[in-house]
Parts: C-alpha cells; sequence; structure tokens
C-alpha cells in the first residue's frame, strides 16, 4: 500500500492589510518552529530558469570559508553564476529548491501551510510572491529581480524581509524562512515606488485545543504536539475533522515531514534506489516529490499495476506497515538497531487473526504502544477500517517520540 497530505495542513487564519499595522496576537503566535538569525550575504534566492519562460525559486547558502557556491555580475537584474553546479557542493553549500526547503515568516508566525511562494512574470521582472493555498487570504510580495534576462538571476527582497534559518527545540534545520516584519514592511525604506498590494494574514489558535470539534477526543495531547511541530493543522472553519478518512498520498506527505523533524530530508536528492514511478502520480502533482523520495527511502506500498491511488483511503492496517517502515528507517539514520524492540506487552487484538498484517500490528502494539485498538479501548483493532486523521497524528507522534527516546538513552549511555 502507498499513501499522502494535502487538507491536513489548512491553517485557520484571517486576513489583514499591512497598512492597517495590526499586530499579530503574541498570545497564539504559531509555535510551529522558531527561527535564528544568518548573514544575509551568505544567502541569495535565485530565478531558476527550467523551460520557455518559466522559472522556479533557488535559495542557496554558502558554509563560510569554503569554495565560493555563487558569483554575481551585472544589474537590473543581476545576473548569477551558480558555481555549485559544476563542483560537488557537499559540506560547501546548502540548497533548496521547493516547498519543503523554504516558507514565508511573519512577525514569527509560519505561513509555509498557507502560501506557496512562486516567481511571476509582471512589467519586465520576475516578482517573487506569496499565493495563498485558499481563496481566503490576499498575495503577499516580497521581492523581484528588478529587470529580466537569460539565465539565472538574483531575487532582490523587498526592505522589511531577510532570510532566516528554521529551528525545532534549539536545532537549526535546513530550511529556510524569508521573514518580514509587518512594521519594517509598513515602513517604505528601500520599498519600490507603488509596490504592489500586500497582505498578511493574522493567526488564530492553532491548537487542538480551539478546534471546536475536538473536545473530549482522546487523541487531543498528540495532536497538540503535532500542530506545534507543523505535521498537521486545522481547517478554514476551525474545525479538525478528527474522523475524516486520511488519503494514501496524504500519509505519505505526512510521513515525509515526520521524518524530516529528525533531519533534512532533500527531495531533490538521488533516490537511494531504483523506483518504478506510479503510473497515476503525473510529476506536476503537488505530492508527486514527496512519494518518489518516500518509495526511494522506506515506502512500500501500491497496487500490482504499478499504481498508487492516491486518493483513496487508507486502512488502520496499511497504515501500522507504513509506521513501521518509518521507524525502521528513522532507527537506521540514527544508528540504532533495525529491529523494533517491544517495550510492552502487545495488545492480544481479537480481530487480526489471518490478516495479512497481523505480525505487524502486533508487533506495533509491543513497540511503544503505535498500534492500539479502536477508540483506545476494548480488543478490536479493525484492520480494514479506515485510518482516520486523530488516530493517523497520534501514532505518527508516538512513532517519533519513541525513535527519539531511544536516540537519547543510547546517546546517554555511550557517554558513560
Amino acid at each position: 500500500m502507498k499513501i499522502s497530505t494535502l487538507p491536513l495542513k489548512l491553517a485557520t487564519l484571517a486576513t489583514v492589510t499591512l497598512s492597517s499595522l495590526i499586530p499579530f496576537n503574541s498570545a497564539v503566535k504559531a509555535s510551529t518552529f522558531s527561527e535564528t538569525e544568518v548573514e544575509q550575504t551568505q544567502v541569495i534566492a535565485i530565478a531558476r530558469p527550467y523551460g520557455e519562460g518559466k522559472y522556479d525559486l533557488l535559495v542557496i547558502e554558502q558554509i563560510p570559508g569554503k569554495q565560493a557556491c555563487w558569483a554575481e555580475n551585472g544589474a537590473s537584474p543581476v545576473l548569477v553564476d551558480p558555481l555549485l553546479l559544476k563542483f560537488d557542493f557537499t559540506g560547501i553549500c546548502r540548497r533548496s529548491t521547493d516547498s519543503n526547503g523554504y516558507s514565508i515568516r511573519v512577525d514569527g508566525n509560519d505561513l509555509g501551510l498557507d502560501y506557496l511562494l512562486r516567481l511571476v512574470p509582471r512589467d519586465g521582472e520576475l516578482v517573487l510572491v506569496g499565493t495563498p493555498r485558499s481563496g481566503n487570504y490576499s498575495e503577499i510580495v516580497l521581492g523581484s529581480t528588478q529587470g529580466l534576462a537569460s539565465g539565472f538571476m538574483k531575487v532582490q527582497l523587498y526592505s522589511g524581509w531577510k532570510f532566516t534559518k528554521r529551528t525545532f527545540q534549539d536545532k537549526i534545520l535546513g530550511h529556510f524562512y524569508f521573514s518580514g516584519s509587518q512594521a519594517a514592511i509598513a515602513g517604505g525604506g528601500a520599498m519600490p515606488e507603488n509596490p504592489p498590494a500586500t497582505a498578511t494574514p493574522v493567526a488564530t489558535n492553532n491548537t487542538s485545543r480551539g478546534f471546536v470539534d475536538m473536545s473530549g477526543n482522546i487523541y487531543q495531547p498528540q495532536i497538540e504536539k503535532a500542530v506545534q511541530m507543523g505535521l498537521v493543522a486545522g481547517f478554514d472553519d476551525n474545525t479538525f475533522r478528527p474522523e475524516q478518512a486520511i488519503t494514501r498520498e496524504q500519509l505519505i506527505s505526512m510521513a515525509v515531514d515526520a521524518i524530516g523533524t529528525v533531519y533534512k530530508v532533500d527531495l531533490e536528492a538521488p533516490p537511494q534506489r531504483d523506483v518504478i514511478s506510479f503510473k497515476d502520480v503525473d510529476s506536476s502533482r503537488w505530492s508527486a516529490k514527496k512519494i518518489k523520495w518516500a518509495q526511494s527511502n522506506f515506502l512500500n506500498i501500491g497496487n500490482p499495476n504499478n499504481t498508487l491511488q492516491p486518493t483513496e483511503s487508507i486502512t488502520r492496517a496499511e497504515l501500522i506497515d507504513t509506521m513501521r517502515r518509518m521507524a525502521i528507517h528513522l532507527r537506521n539514520k540514527l544508528n540504532l538497531p533495525e529491529e523494533l524492540p517491544q517495550t510492552q506487552e502487545p495488545v492480544a487484538f481479537s480481530d487480526i487473526s489471518n490478516n495479512w498484517a497481523e505480525g505487524t500490528i502486533t508487533q506495533m502494539s509491543g513497540y511503544c504502544g503505535i498500534a492500539s485498538p479502536i477508540g483506545e479501548k476494548g480488543m478490536k483493532f479493525a484492520p480494514d477500517s479506515k485510518a482516520t486523521r486523530d488516530y493517523t497524528t497520534s501514532v505518527m507522534v508516538r512513532v517519533l517520540e519513541c525513535v527519539q527516546s531511544e536516540a537519547q538513552q543510547a546517546n546517554q549511555q555511550s557517554q558513560r
């Protein structure tokens, strides 16, 4: 079986124009990730050509003291020679090429779930815009190339915007932020004359306690943590829809994001092994890169005719099988034994006998209680029932907590 995350990350935000200078509510600032300053001269945003009149966004960071990653020349626009394409840049340059590696952050609020960064041609230049993922917000404009030319061009950020790096629990991650301040942006400064209208959202309570349909849900603690980690969010009507089924591509996308909280996931890296793309997952599909990466690293799902059926719901058995493979993948990355230890007595489920995943479900029940009964009570697992958003979120957090706890214990023992 194989799986994704589409509406998992629709945040519940309102919109306000910058000119009104309404600050974000400090009591409900997004706590998903923090940020840390970087040397601005060591990072560059580049408009990279990839087709006739088409450009995508590339962010490169120079590691100090290493061979130069790029060279600049000219003006309006500044042309960029991406030198890293001419040598092995490992340990010399860091780069991010899609929304997995960069996002917008305004006044401490991570807007990666709500805006997609794009380069669009306007009035003789390429403009870097944050396009809202839903129709409720206005476009955010961050910078431009200040002209057009063939080849790679530098994106000049408007006043009030800068590069920062994402952090989680004091750990600096590979993710770049285009970080802005409402006050600095509205202050004008180096902003061009008549800049495009800009809007930015005001965050609402983005924790499970704020969802109107989560009262009394047994999985609320895990969902709260998943929201903070940026793995899942609610819908525009402030609901979480805990009983809604998860699709295959939604689970794959969510799993890749979860893995990305442990180590940097590079969706552009060469595959670890040869994989055949699913016939029903076009390369332009929103989840295609994550699915391809998952296939290469830990996934083992699909159908005999080489289809994924990405929008089909997954079952609880398929969910647990995928969580087992994700746990093994993370343990390998953290230099832990591949064999999953039995940390507790597994539940003797009454309805998994002769199911294809019987052994896996039993094993994952004994491994940190990752596989658990319906509603966390009784003896039924319901392996063929659809996996719901609340249970899927809970299981994902359990895997992360279990593996990370083992890694910490192993590290402590090695230091004795």
